[in-house]
């Protein structure tokens, strides 16, 4: 799919991942709908913004209407604070589970007939490669993202009909400040040299979307994707 001249539509675009996303797009020379829950939080020149709650259906479906111009969905809106499985606060691991996976899909349900409309399109998802493993003291989060790129598979399968691409975007460790955070609170030493900058990680999507990719992966995402012919271990941090 053609990046410039699209029209793209991202989600949590006040920070991180999706705010370079946005950014990058428009220097791409793509129309912008940035989103968020707080959307004056966002401060990117040049775009469209949007209060969007992804866990909201009324709020999905008046950005749908809104934005009726859109033939690129970017998802990358998530909770990522979930906590372990078994010793971890439900209602937390709850939201993790309703915004990485329902309120992904619930993106996809109202903007499939937009994307038809203008001709196909793309959707790209931001996974993670904890989806292939776990992650020590977030594997709630780990198993939304297994949940999220199950999820992936199979909206690609019955998209294909309709022209539309959809992209999984499977990053290892990003810089981000929710990383940081994490890393912060559980006391862990991040590698040096396999940390990926937000932006380049967005680079790389956007040239995958561009290219008809339907998975993009960072370095470490490779490695754990390979790791899967073997027996099931935890994301090295």
């Amino acid at each position: 799919m053609e990046v410039h001249g699209a029209t793209a539509l991202v989600t949590g675009a006040n920070r991180g991942i999706g705010h370079a996303f946005a950014v990058e797009l428009r220097a791409r020379g793509a129309t912008v709908y940035a989103t968020a829950r707080r959307p004056e939080l966002i401060d990117i020149p040049g775009v469209q913004t949007l209060r969007l709650d992804i866990n909201d259906p009324s709020s999905v479906e008046a950005a749908a209407r809104r934005a009726s111009d859109v033939d690129l969905l970017i998802n990358n809106a998530a909770d990522t604070a979930g906590g372990p499985l078994v010793g971890g606060d439900l209602a937390a691991i709850r939201s993790t589970m309703e915004s990485n996976y329902f309120g992904t899909l619930a993106m996809i349900r109202a903007f499939a007939p937009v994307l038809a409309r203008n001709g196909g399109g793309a959707i790209l998802n931001v996974l993670s490669a904890v989806a292939w493993s776990t992650v020590v003291g977030n594997t709630a989060y780990a198993a939304a993202k297994s949940a999220q790129w199950g999820l992936t598979n199979g909206v690609r399968e019955e998209l294909a009909g309709q022209g539309t691409l959809v992209t999984a975007l499977v990053p290892g460790l990003v810089g981000t400040a929710t990383l940081y955070d994490f890393a912060r609170r559980h006391g862990i030493d991040l590698p040096d040299g396999r940390v990926t900058d937000p932006v380049d990680l967005v680079r790389l999507a956007l040239d995958g979307v561009a290219a008809g990719e339907v998975e993009v992966l960072d370095p470490l995402a490779a490695e754990a994707k390979a790791a899967l012919s073997g027996p099931p271990r935890a994301f090295a941090l």
